[in-house]
């Protein structure tokens, strides 16, 4: 085919770099997975059968194309009991997963030639997603030795005349860095300052460990400046069911509705039905998930310092970012040759963005028995590899 019949900014984009890795792993025997993050935990039977239930009583017809007016209403009153913002339910719409969200939020908001900050590390479809919107994604690093933190004073000589908004992913997939409300409050100055927009990707809000979380629509004066993104997939085990949240003042939200309604119609009807039930009654099982999680995060993280592979104890989602630095190994080589001698998958953490390198990302979203069996398979892949001095302490 002629390349002209193809679009310059897709063939311009690469292909997700977990993908790789999970490609190759597939084809092998015996792997353990600490890659797709995606809970272990099966959805729970009453969010089951209120699906089951709704598709026994004929309910297989489109919704609204803001979603179920019972689910939103219910998304409304979860959204100011756990992280006390208001939004109404025409300030709500249910979309195809959070990433769908992101994406009518940027097409919504973007011209041509605007500049979006993305923070990185990131989740690997934000700078894509910018591109494909038509803006342009500028990359800010944060560093491991601050703990992959922001540092307001470096983001501010970021902005230009054409920045129109940054992307935040709080807690972060891939590092698990949680912001504080107290940074969180010095990034709201620098919003209002220069009259920006946050993308503020929540979706891993209910998996914070050890202090209460701060929604960054909560920060005085950022309701209006924040778009809101949230979902089901990690906080209820829901990641098959496709559904996300997006809440927006109604000067945004009516805008966004146009491009989900011409792109998508609505969100799974069958999959609404059950995140009613969800947020209604899900309550006791997201508390047990997250028990699990930190049992297990403590255990990694443990791990991996006794492994001599420095890495920072993150705050919420459920991911760990250990440095891999000392073994003189790249991110891929590493992530590769530890696949293939111990058969451990890992995502490389480039993928993430150029200051990923030197870092693997491990989801810890998988049983306590293969995190152990993980951790002593990489124990003896480390014991093969002779250790140079580290180039940094985190």
């Amino acid at each position: 085919m002629s390349k002209f019949l193809l679009s310059n900014t897709v063939t311009a984009i690469q292909p997700s770099g977990i993908r790789k890795f999970f490609d190759l792993a597939s084809s092998m025997d015996n792997v353990i997975s600490l890659g797709v993050g995606e809970p272990d935990f099966v959805t729970p039977w009453n969010v089951r059968e209120a699906s089951i239930y709704s598709l026994e009583t004929g309910h297989t017809a489109y919704t609204s194309n803001a979603g179920l007016l019972e689910l939103r209403e219910e998304v409304s009153r979860y959204l100011n009991r756990k992280f006390q913002v208001t939004y109404h339910e025409e300030e709500i719409i249910i979309t195809v997963g959070a990433s769908q969200g992101i994406d009518i939020a940027l097409r919504t908001i973007l011209n041509p030639g605007d500049e979006v900050i993305v923070i990185d590390p990131c989740f690997v479809a934000y700078a894509p997603l910018v591109s494909l919107a038509g803006g342009i994604p500028v990359h800010f690093s944060t560093s491991g030795k601050d703990e992959f933190k922001l540092n307001i004073e470096a983001l501010a000589n970021t902005i230009t005349s054409k920045t129109k908004a940054i992307l935040l992913c709080n807690p972060n997939n891939p590092t698990g860095t949680l912001l504080e409300k107290e940074l969180l409050e010095q990034l709201a100055d620098l919003v209002k300052k220069h009259n920006l927009l946050v993308i503020s990707d929540e979706i891993y809000a209910e998996l914070v460990y050890d202090e209460e979380y701060t929604s960054f629509a909560n920060i005085e004066g950022m309701r209006d400046h924040t778009i809101l993104i949230s979902g089901f997939s990690k906080t209820f085990a829901m990641t098959g069911w496709r559904l996300g949240i997006v809440a927006a003042p109604t000067e945004i939200i009516s805008h966004m509705l146009k491009v989900h309604q011409y792109a998508i119609m609505c969100a799974p009807t069958m999959s609404q039905h059950a995140a009613v039930e969800a947020l209604r009654n899900g309550e006791a099982d997201v508390q047990a998930m997250r028990r699990s999680y930190m049992q297990r995060r403590n255990f990694l993280v443990k791990s991996f310092q006794e492994i001599g592979l420095p890495c920072h104890m993150p705050g919420g989602a459920f991911y760990v970012f250990p440095s891999i630095e000392n073994t003189g190994l790249t991110s891929e080589e590493f992530a590769q040759e530890l696949l293939i001698k111990e058969r451990v998958a890992v995502v490389p953490g480039n993928v993430f963005g150029e200051c990923g390198e030197g870092y693997i990302r491990c989801s810890y979203a998988t049983s306590l028995e293969k995190l152990i069996e993980a951790s002593k398979r990489i124990q003896r892949f480390i014991q093969t590899i002779p250790v140079v001095e580290p180039v940094g302490n985190i």
